[in-house]
């Protein structure tokens, strides 16, 4: 299973990460519309605080109408044309890294494509095979 890995202390709070992932898959550069999130620590602005969907899975049980499966590489998608727009695996995520944003009806989350990670200057995240 391919996830997203991160090492928060390497992270610079640039949000290149964010920019790359909204202009991937919504075509507009909006950190709203990423599907990772960087802010700073509560304790120290200094650090980085990342967050992202590890794969767990623990939303696809969640979902009442079975739109949220593990693909063939272990990576937990949602079927947009099952989904109802309840959101309640917004709310049950334990990360806190399935989003939702006014313009879209149906929840979003990060698929470990990786293209954020090839946009960071540090390597603060990166593609892991688990």
């Amino acid at each position: 299973m391919k996830v997203l890995g991160k090492k928060p202390e390497l992270c610079i709070q640039c949000h290149a990460c964010e920019s790359t992932c909204s202009n991937t898959w919504f075509k507009t550069d909006d950190a709203e519309k990423s599907c990772i999130r960087i802010k700073s620590s509560k304790e120290d602005a200094a650090k980085a605080e990342i967050t992202v969907c590890t794969q767990c899975g623990e939303c696809i049980d969640i979902c009442p109408v079975q739109a949220l499966t593990r693909d063939k590489s272990g990576v937990v998608r949602i079927d947009k044309k099952n989904c109802v727009g309840c959101f309640m695996c917004v709310g049950f995520c334990p990360e806190l890294a399935m989003f939702m944003h006014e313009d879209y009806i149906e929840p979003f989350k990060c698929v470990a494509c990786g293209q954020c990670a090839k946009n960071c200057p540090t390597d603060a995240i990166f593609i892991v095979q688990e």
